[in-house]
This record gives C-alpha cells, structure tokens and sequence, in this order.
C-alpha cells in the first residue's frame, strides 16, 4: 500500500479537460462542447460532473442527488451511463423537487430518504468552497422547487463519500457575501438582532423576500418562509471571513438558528473546472476525526 500524504496539505490533482479512457465518452464529450446549448462555464461544469460520475460512481450504489446545474449534468450523465449499461442498480436519493425531477427525466431510480437510509455517496453543488479546508456555502440562491437546506446538509452528512461540483471562480480563500441562516418564525426578530450583534461590523443581516429582492432588512411584506416554516436570513459578510467553520460554530451557539448553509468539518472531495482541466482536492485526512 503506498504511503498516506502528509497531514499538512490537502490532496490534489489536476486532470486534463478533455481527456477521455473510451470511445463512448469522447463521443459524448465531442456532442456537447458542439452543443450551442452550452456556454463555455457550462462545458467546464459539464466535464466536472462527468469526471464525478465516472471516478466515483459504481454499481449498486446509493447516492445523494445534489441541487444546481452542476449536480444536474451529473444527474443527466449518470442517466445515460444507466442507459448503457455501463452503471447498474443506482438508486438516487434526491436533495430537492428539483433534482428528483431531473432525475426522472433521465432515468434514474429513485428513493426516499429515511434517517436509517445508507447513502454511498452524494455530490452537490456549492456556492463557494473555502480554499484549504473545503468548508462550503450552499442556499445563497433564492430557495424554489422545495429546495430545502435542511435536507440537502442531512443528505450529505449521511453520506460515506461526498463530491463538491464548481466552478473555479468558486473556489477561493477569504470568503465574504451571504451565508443563508434558516431561523424560528417565531420571535425571528430576537434571533436577527443576536446575530447582528455577534458579527457587528462584519455583516448586515437581511430576512429574505419571496418576490423579488427584499425592500429591506426585515425583508418587507413577503418574506420567504421554507417547506419547513422557517425564516431565512442572509446574514451579507461585507469583508472576507477569516474561516467558514468559525461562523458555523458561533450560529450552531444561537438557540433560534435551525440551520445554516455552511458545510464545515466534514470529509470531502472537491472537483473543480477550470480552463486548464479539472483540479480535484480532498480534504479526507485534514478533518479525520472530527465531527460531523
């Protein structure tokens, strides 16, 4: 067995964009860059997600079916391997309405999620990933089609394995912009102004509106309310965060925060498209131990 690297440094890996091991996916990787359907930012996410399915996919597995247009082309791939035989017995655990949906529409089987359910591995998209640690941001993005942070993050706890899908914009150090917070409807104002107090001078804090963007910090005469009942704040960091994992530690303190979209302190693999071919980082050894 070789030796394990250092616990220092991440792993990483740079594969070429277009490099293929068959026929069949030069074919197919030929059809969709000639596609006009397809933007150059989507044929890079499309080349990440193919290298997802292809490298960490096998038989009979059960996996997390992330939200967002690169989990989508992954669904889509994922179909077409099923339906040439070359994958077999997957059963798809939808985060979202809108994944299962994708995932019916190219033919993969699907399943409910149960606490008890075994899930081999999940992939997802991420808003942005922090460099180094791989902590994430996901739900920055008006929640729709039951989209639901709460189900997408016990999906991917539950998870044995779990695959990032961005962009290389997306992967930066200094993270700043909104960290999606799912509080109490109850009292939301009391839990608002905690969080205001306890990232004073470094965020604003804004619930979110359901039409439109909202008028202002109380997020006007609609604001969203999720599948669960719950209000969202966005909590805007206007300067870079110094770690992702210390913001999710100070809001898991607050009692009216259900939930939040940061993904921190957990195992992961990040497959990254950038112009240059896909960089893939795992990030397995930094946090083992940890909890989750």
């Amino acid at each position: 067995m070789a030796a394990a690297p250092a616990l220092s440094s991440s792993s990483t890996s740079v594969l070429p964009l277009l490099s293929s091991h068959s026929k069949k996916q030069s074919k197919w990787v030929r059809t969709s860059i000639r596609s006009s359907l397809f933007d150059d930012s989507s044929t890079l996410l499309l080349q990440a997600a193919k290298h997802t399915v292809d490298s960490y996919v096998e038989n009979g597995m059960s996996i997390g079916l992330g939200s967002g247009r690169a989990s989508g082309f992954a669904i889509q791939y994922l179909g077409r391997q099923l339906l040439s035989g070359a994958i077999k017995d997957i059963i798809g655990i939808p985060t979202s309405v809108g994944s299962a949906s994708e995932a019916a529409k190219a033919g993969v089987p699907l399943g409910q999620y149960r606490d008890s359910s075994k899930i081999d591995l999940a992939f997802d998209d991420a808003d942005v990933v922090e460099m180094e640690t791989l902590a994430a941001v996901i739900g920055r993005q008006k929640m729709q089609d039951g989209e639901s942070i709460i189900q997408e993050k016990t999906i991917l706890k539950a998870a044995g394995k779990r695959v990032l899908i961005v962009a290389e914009k997306q992967y930066r150090s200094g993270v700043d912009g909104s960290i999606p917070v799912l509080i109490n409807s109850v009292n939301w104002l009391e839990t608002a102004e905690e969080i205001d107090d306890m990232f004073l001078g470094d965020a604003e804090v804004w619930r979110r509106s359901s039409v439109g963007y909202a008028a202002g910090p109380s997020g006007g005469d609609f604001p969203l309310v999720t599948k669960e009942g719950h209000y969202v704040l966005d909590v805007i960091f206007t300067s870079p965060i110094l770690t992702l994992a210390e913001v999710a530690d100070k809001l898991d303190q607050l009692n009216g925060v259900v939930e939040h979209g940061v993904i921190s302190r957990i195992p992961c693999t990040a497959v990254i498209a950038t112009e240059n071919g896909l960089r893939v980082i795992d990030n397995t050894l930094k946090v083992e131990g940890s909890m989750i």
